[in-house]
């Protein structure tokens, strides 16, 4: 359909980034599902086929060669793109303690949560520009806050979603006419935050969502959680 929307989200196979593709595409939204493991990101596709319309897009965010061939891959299926949430992320078992974190890990880390973001809105601008109201998230996390101080935990991790904060932060002043944020979903039962957490995947998923279709679109350049603008 020629007025459907259209969004990505980056490893979407699993946990919120799952979540918000089922979301988006029970709103209506043609989803390109991402994630780098072909056979997973099949799969979520086909258990989302009842939702809507989403589609397989298979993406590494941490490789600059996958990155081009998403945007190559997702240009040839539609015109333009309307949403772009980068939620792909990792949070290594090796990053815990800042005195004691691997270059490799913490490069690995950066790789995946910062530049692969920064990469992958690079690659898809032209295809934005194309939307009326184009929106980037990108999935952040509290841990990635000045504000308050760290306590220690996974510190390239925080680390790095405090960077993503930045590059949040930029691509708005590059990018006047988008709305660009960051969004903390919580403290979400996902593989990476455990079944302690005190979130289930429906309430994390529920900000990114919302910036990604009913935020006002000048809303932009901020750190928000539960619809509401934090301090960086």
């Amino acid at each position: 359909m020629r007025n459907q929307k259209n969004a990505l989200v980056t490893g979407a196979n699993k946990g919120i980034g799952f979540e918000v593709a089922r979301q988006l595409a029970r709103r209506g939204f043609r989803v390109f599902l991402g994630a780098r493991n072909e056979k997973a990101g099949r799969d979520a596709t086909e258990k989302l086929s009842e939702e809507g319309d989403v589609v397989f897009l298979k993406i590494d965010v941490s490789d600059a060669k996958s990155i081009r061939a998403a945007a190559e891959e997702l240009s040839r299926q539609s015109d333009r793109l309307d949403v772009l949430v980068n939620n792909a992320g990792v949070l290594l078992d090796e990053d815990k303690d800042a005195l004691s974190i691997t270059p490799k890990i913490f490069e690995t880390t950066l790789r995946t949560n910062t530049l692969g973001p920064w990469l992958v809105a690079q690659a898809f601008a032209l295809l934005l520009k194309k939307s009326r109201e184009p929106r980037i998230v990108n999935v952040s996390s509290s841990g990635g806050q000045l504000d308050g101080g760290a306590d220690g935990w996974a510190p390239g991790y925080c680390v790095s979603k405090n960077a993503l904060n930045g590059v949040t932060v930029q691509l708005a002043a590059a990018l006047p006419k988008f709305a660009v944020n960051s969004v903390c979903p919580g403290w979400v039962r996902t593989d990476m935050g455990g079944e302690n957490a005190t979130r289930s995947v429906g309430e994390g998923a529920a900000t990114i969502v919302w910036l990604a279709t009913d935020a006002p679109h000048d809303l932009t350049g901020k750190f928000v959680k539960d619809r509401k603008v934090i301090p960086w």
